[in-house]
């Protein structure tokens, strides 16, 4: 039945619809799939012959790029011609939480995909199935629905079939969960739809794995596997901060209850809190519906993760103020890591944002580093210019505020500091030579490891003060 389908089209180039269609293209190498976006930027950088400038950064991501673009992958700006010559249409769009009106803060703005919804009304034609991937809150398909099914239909009377087919992608290992997935779920109405979305995915995942549901309760697995692996992190940060002040060391204790075969040993790895796209949104958004609904319990149970998250960023940030003499005002300090996890880009809601803007509201000089992250992300995560002005090695003591700058090179990040702190797990991070290292820092100095990265008996030889999250010790 996959022959039926030859033409795919994903609205939205980002971090979703990127990676995901670079593997549909892969594995099918029959169909044609067009990635479509109206950031002529974004399009641009999809399709630079430099391909550590793709716009997204996933390990395995530039290879399958470079062997399928131009072939049967394209990345293109016009969104009405392929909208009108696919099979299947990805809707694969930003849908952030609402700033303002009824549900700010919580629920998720869908101005967006009504947009898509609209664009695929208006320029499909024949039978057209759409598909949600994008996150969204139990009952957005049939928002979709009633849109296409509304709108005039053109000369060839266009017909529409609504999916729910959610990622699980884990940035830094998104093309190895794409192409090894722990489950494919498509949820729908019409079973007809399903089989023809199942048959391209079986092209390389096994069917056992194709899980089929109603759409409603494929919206909300999406939602609620996310709320579930937050959970397990601020669950886990919990602890740490327990261990802190009882002698515990939280390691030993994630590796005692991850032996239990009922709990497992993922996502108790304590750090700085949990970051990304989807965790805060979606546990929000999933806080919104319950409040909807009129179950406020279930609403508190679960705005309780984001809360003990969010406290948990300040209790780092206030550590190393109290570590540091009580005051940082004018201190140079190292920042190890601003993407909110290793091996991606990505900033979207990095804990590093919370603490960098603590540290430089009490007056602290910032050195950022990250492998990955530009400085213009930055200045846009933390809405501080960055002083590109000799690195800070001064600044006026009269003034209260903080500052910031970039640099690529740690021993810059080091020379002259008072403290650094590891805030993304990055792999060369762990390898620093901290004997040689340490002499460029000013005494007495901190390392603050809020990632477990560094070795306790390297930084202690080099004379180094060392706190690690969740050390008791």
């Amino acid at each position: 039945m996959s022959s039926q389908i030859k033409n795919i089209c994903c609205i939205g180039a980002g971090y979703v619809g990127g990676p995901t269609m670079a593997v549909f293209a892969d594995k099918c190498p029959f169909l044609t799939i067009n990635v479509v976006d109206l950031n002529e930027e974004r399009i641009k950088a999809w399709n630079s012959d430099d391909l550590n400038k793709l716009p997204v950064f996933e390990p395995g991501l530039d290879v399958i790029i470079e062997k399928c673009r131009n072939k049967n992958l394209f990345f293109s700006t016009e969104v009405e011609k392929y909208i009108s010559l696919a099979d299947i249409v990805f809707i694969s769009v930003n849908t952030p939480t609402k700033t303002k009106g009824i549900g700010a803060g919580k629920a998720s703005d869908l101005k967006w995909v009504e947009a898509c919804a609209r664009q695929v009304a208006k320029y499909s034609s024949g039978y057209t199935i759409v598909v949600e991937k994008s996150t969204l809150p139990v009952k957005t398909a049939e928002v979709i629905k009633t849109i296409l099914e509304a709108s005039p239909k053109n000369q060839e009377k266009a017909s529409f079939d609504v999916l729910s087919n959610p990622e699980f992608l884990a940035e830094g290992s998104a093309i190895n969960d794409l192409e090894n997935p722990d489950r494919v779920l498509i949820g729908g109405e019409n079973p007809i739809a399903i089989s023809l979305l199942s048959e391209v995915y079986k092209n390389w995942v096994p069917e056992k794995k194709i899980l089929h549901t109603n759409i409603w309760s494929s919206e909300l697995a999406k939602l609620t596997a996310n709320a579930f692996l937050a959970q397990r992190v601020s669950s886990i940060n919990s602890i740490s901060a327990i261990c802190e002040a009882t002698g515990a060391d939280v390691r030993e204790v994630s590796r005692a209850i991850g032996s239990d075969t009922r709990i497992g040993p993922k996502f108790l790895d304590s750090g700085p809190g949990f970051g990304g796209s989807c965790f805060k949104k979606d546990i929000l958004n999933l806080v919104y519906l319950c409040q909807y609904f009129g179950l406020p319990e279930v609403a508190n149970f679960w705005e309780g993760v984001v809360i003990l998250n969010e406290w948990h960023q300040h209790r780092i940030s206030k550590l190393i103020v109290k570590k540091l003499f009580g005051t940082i005002s004018s201190k140079k300090i190292a920042i190890l890591g601003f993407a909110f996890k290793a091996n991606t880009n990505d900033t979207r809601e990095s804990a590093a944002i919370t603490i960098c803007k603590d540290l430089i509201e009490e007056g602290a000089l910032l050195l950022i580093h990250d492998p990955k992250v530009n400085p213009t992300q930055i200045a846009k995560d933390l809405g501080i210019d960055e002083n590109k002005n000799n690195l800070m090695k001064s600044k006026n003591p009269n003034s209260p505020d903080g500052e910031w700058s970039f640099t690529d090179s740690i021993v810059n990040a080091l020379n002259g500091a008072d403290a650094a702190i590891v805030l993304t797990e990055w792999e060369e991070y762990g390898k620093l030579d901290w004997g040689e290292l340490s002499k460029l820092m000013r005494r007495p100095s901190w390392i603050f490891d809020a990632r477990s990265t560094l070795s306790p008996k390297k930084l202690k030889e080099a004379g180094l003060n060392y706190w690690r999250i969740g050390d008791g010790s």
